[in-house]
């Protein structure tokens, strides 16, 4: 197990100038908060890493792997002491994958979304800090939802590995096989217990060429596709969003020109009605009022 202060190496090709090693330390483990991935927990280290370096080896002071360089935080572009790569776990589960023949890695979920548990909560259990995260929505009939997962509960650990916001849990279920059974301790009306959860692939097809071309209406020429928490997630959004996703648009299209939406937009609500299904919005009239979200930001468009 690594220790934060433990010594590193980073290797990689730097600015293409060839094969170079850094060194440095751990400066933090399990790093979720990083902008990178909503499911990724990263090792942090202050060896440098430059452009170039992603997928290259971080490795401890006995040559073994600990991980693959892939991201800096930096102003300038260059290293500043911040660099992020991915934990040897993940990075072996993803290599079985591809060696077992599999065109794509399958990420396993709890089907559960939490926060992380506040100062004024942990003061209202009797925890000596705040640790964990509070159940706030659980995926119907999910691996969640099956093992007795319910909303209000705190995990506090998967497998004794203590989690303390939603990316450090889904890193621990993501280095996981579906269907491997993992243990999570939990705290519900302030006694601690274990349930035992099968974690399974998350439920939906990804394949974004099943997109519904919209003939008529405020949408017309508007590829969109029902959102499942498999193709959120294969986008880098929620697994638990809800609502069509927008591929491709054509740019001479009504949609694009007298609407104004644009490839990658989550269209939630129409006339502040929720969508769930393309019929919703396959005749949009004039006037109706849409909720997007586009790069994390909402909005209204209006068809005119």
């Amino acid at each position: 197990e690594q220790e934060v202060g433990d010594l590193v190496l980073a290797i990689g090709n730097p600015f293409g100038v060839g094969q170079t090693v850094t060194n440095g330390i751990i400066s933090a483990l399990n790093r979720t908060e990083t902008g990178i991935s909503d499911s990724g927990s990263f090792i942090q280290t202050d060896a440098a890493i430059n452009p170039g370096n992603s997928g290259g080896a971080l490795v401890d002071m006995d040559g073994d792997l600990i991980g693959i360089n892939t991201a800096i935080f930096s102003r300038s572009g260059s290293s500043s002491g911040v660099g992020f790569a991915v934990p040897a776990a993940m990075v072996r589960r993803v290599v079985d994958s591809a060696v077992g023949g599999a065109s794509a890695v399958v990420r396993p979920w709890l089907g559960v979304k939490g926060e992380p548990v506040s100062a004024d909560i942990a003061r209202s259990l009797g925890l000596e800090r705040p640790q964990g995260i509070v159940v706030m929505d659980v995926w119907a009939n999910g691996p969640g939802a099956r093992a007795g997962l319910r909303e209000g509960d705190i995990i506090t650990a998967i497998d004794g590995a203590e989690i303390n916001d939603q990316g450090g849990l889904n890193f621990r279920v993501g280095t996981r096989e579906p269907n491997d059974t993992v243990r999570v301790s939990v705290l519900r009306d302030g006694r601690a217990q274990t349930l035992d959860a099968r974690v399974q692939p998350l439920p939906g097809d990804r394949d974004t060429e099943r997109a519904t071309v919209i003939q008529q209406g405020g949408l017309s020429g508007a590829q969109v596709l029902v959102l499942n928490p498999a193709l959120a997630d294969s986008l880098g959004g929620d697994p638990f969003a809800t609502g069509l996703i927008v591929g491709r648009v054509d740019s001479r299209s009504y949609a694009r020109r007298g609407v104004g939406i644009v490839a990658g937009d989550v269209i939630l609500s129409v006339n502040d009605r929720p969508v769930t299904s393309i019929s919703q919005v396959s005749n949009l009239p004039r006037g109706a009022q849409l909720t997007v979200e586009r790069r994390g930001q909402r909005g209204v468009l209006v068809v005119r």
